[in-house]
């Protein structure tokens, strides 16, 4: 292969700067910790690699020849890229970053979870853009990380992509929601009581398996009769008002639309796993200072969130 590059390793190429700008071989073997002979042997390699002598012995001192001379900076650069390479700089500072951040999650987080996010980004990064994407079904938030599509995804979902990396955010109790005025009275929410009456669900973009709330009740032996479907959770207690439906969620979101709408949050009437909620990335941006800060931003919003009191 004619155009094939010779072998010449980074410590040639220290050597070859180091020689440069020492015009020595004595002093270049010193500062590089290296034998005299192999210095020397690494000049002749050099020689034989650029065809040209580099350096030159002019009375007793040596000097660069015109092509010696030509190669300082490029050799500088070498070393330069080769430096980043092997130790690359990642600076960021969240006070002066313009970076846009995408993070993709379902909606049921987006009404008391969302907004926790946003209010600590914007503070410390006012010049950053933050777009918050649907979470992608059938594997698309895992693609989206990889192809760096998106950040970070939040989720809860019992089985996450293994091969991503996961930080726990906080857990979370399953509760029951229905209006005030529903028949079924306060505390008289029986695991025969919830299987007789009609239920609310929400149809995610992702219609396989049972979901995680599905995946609860199988656990538990528990069936619901779901009547009526919406395709986006924060409809869901709206349409409570105005039926004697039951809605299955997160104690978050129930409490959320407790305080502002008609409806009381009711104990799930068997005994249940806590959902624990978690962020995930990808090992391409798992270093990076930017999306380290990303993370400690949710994680710090998540842990507000679970302290707040019920």
């Amino acid at each position: 292969m004619p155009n094939a590059l010779p072998h010449c390793d980074a410590q040639l190429i220290r050597t070859l700067h180091t020689l440069l700008t020492e015009c020595s071989v004595s002093r270049t073997a010193e500062l590089l910790g290296q034998s005299q002979p192999a210095t020397s042997v690494a000049l002749r390699r050099l020689r034989e690699l650029t065809g040209d002598q580099l350096l030159v012995r002019s009375g007793r001192r040596m000097v660069l020849t015109s092509h010696g001379l030509s190669l300082i900076e490029p050799a500088a650069q070498a070393l330069a890229g080769i430096e980043r390479i092997l130790h690359p700089i990642d600076l960021f500072d969240p006070a002066t970053t313009q970076q846009t951040f995408c993070i993709s999650t379902p909606d049921y987080l987006s009404v008391f979870f969302v907004p926790a996010i946003i209010e600590r980004f914007n503070a410390q990064a006012p010049g950053a853009t933050l777009e918050f994407r649907h979470l992608q079904a059938e594997g698309g938030y895992s693609r989206g990380l990889e192809d760096g599509y998106l950040d970070l995804v939040i989720g809860n979902w019992r089985s996450p992509a293994e091969h991503l990396h996961l930080q726990p955010l906080c857990d979370d109790d399953l509760v029951c929601m229905m209006r005030q005025a529903h028949p079924i009275g306060p505390g008289e929410l029986t695991r025969e009581a919830y299987q007789q009456a009609d239920h609310l669900g929400v149809m995610t973009h992702n219609p396989t398996g049972p979901g995680t709330i599905g995946a609860e009740l199988a656990r538990n032996g528990l069936a619901r009769r779901v009547t009526t479907t919406l395709p986006y959770f924060c409809i869901a207690p709206y349409a409570l008002v105005k039926s004697n439906l039951i809605f299955t969620t997160t104690r978050s979101f129930a409490r959320h639309y407790a305080e502002l709408l008609p409806l009381r949050i009711e104990p799930f009437p068997v005994a249940a796993k806590p959902l624990r909620y978690y962020q995930l990335w990808h090992a391409r941006k798992h270093r990076s200072l930017a999306s380290k800060w990303l993370r400690s931003v949710v994680l710090d919003a998540a842990l507000a969130i679970a302290a707040e009191p019920d």
